[in-house]
C-alpha cells in the first residue's frame, strides 16, 4: 500500500515541526528538511518537494525560509506563510544573537577557531549528502539523467573553479535547462 500524505495538523503542528527543523539544521538544512518532510511526516511526496525546492531556490531570499513559506501556503494559505516565517526564524534568531555574543567574546580562541573549521567540513559534508538524495528523483526528469548531471557539473564548475557570479550561472546553465525542459515536454506533448 503506496504512502499517503498527510498535512499539518493545525497551525502549531506546523510552527512546531518548522522550529524543530530550523534548530536541527545549522549550516545544512537541506538534509533535515528533506528527510523531515517527505519521509517522516510526509506532507510532500518526494516529487513535490524537488519542484517546490527549485522554486525556493529563484525566489530571493534563504531557500530553506522560501520553502517553508510554500509548504505553509499550501496548507493553510496566507497565515500558513507567517506561521511557516515565525517558525523559521523567531527562536533561530535568538539563539544567532547569543551566539553573536558569545563569538565577540571568545571567537578568537583557537577552540572556537578549531570547532566552526569542523562545522563547515560538516554543513560540506550535509550539502553533498542532500543532493545524493535527491538524486534519486532525475529518472522522472524530461532531461536524462546525464544531462541534468552535465548541467550540474557546469553550474558547479562556474561557482566552484571559475568563481562566476550565481546570477551568470542562472543566466546561463540554468535558462539553458528550462528551455531544454520545455522544449522536450512540448516534442513529447506534455
Amino acid at each position: 500500500m503506496p504512502d499517503v500524505p498527510t498535512r499539518p495538523k493545525s497551525l502549531r503542528d506546523l510552527f512546531l515541526t518548522l522550529t524543530a527543523l530550523a534548530l536541527q539544521g545549522f549550516g545544512g538544512v537541506l538534509a533535515v528538511v528533506q528527510h523531515e518532510l517527505v519521509v517522516r511526516k510526509r506532507w510532500l511526496t518526494q516529487e513535490e518537494f524537488i519542484e517546490e525546492w527549485a522554486v525556493a531556490q529563484v525566489l530571493p531570499g534563504p531557500n530553506v525560509v522560501n520553502l517553508c513559506l510554500i509548504v505553509g501556503s499550501r496548507y493553510f494559505g496566507w497565515r500558513g506563510a507567517l506561521v511557516a516565517l515565525a517558525g523559521m526564524l523567531c527562536v533561530p534568531t535568538l539563539v544567532v544573537l547569543v551566539l553573536a555574543v558569545l563569538y565577540a567574546r571568545y571567537g578568537a580562541h583557537p577552540v572556537a577557531v578549531g570547532a566552526l573549521r569542523g562545522m563547515a567540513a560538516v554543513a560540506a559534508g550535509l550539502i553533498l549528502a542532500a543532493g545524493l538524495r535527491l538524486a534519486s528523483a532525475l529518472k522522472g526528469n524530461p532531461l536524462g539523467t546525464l544531462l541534468c548531471i552535465a548541467l550540474g557539473a557546469v553550474s558547479f564548475a562556474g561557482v566552484a573553479l571559475f568563481r562566476l557570479p550565481l546570477i551568470v550561472i542562472l543566466l546561463g546553465p540554468g535558462v539553458a535547462g528550462c528551455l531544454l525542459a520545455y522544449w522536450k515536454l512540448g516534442k513529447a506533448g506534455r
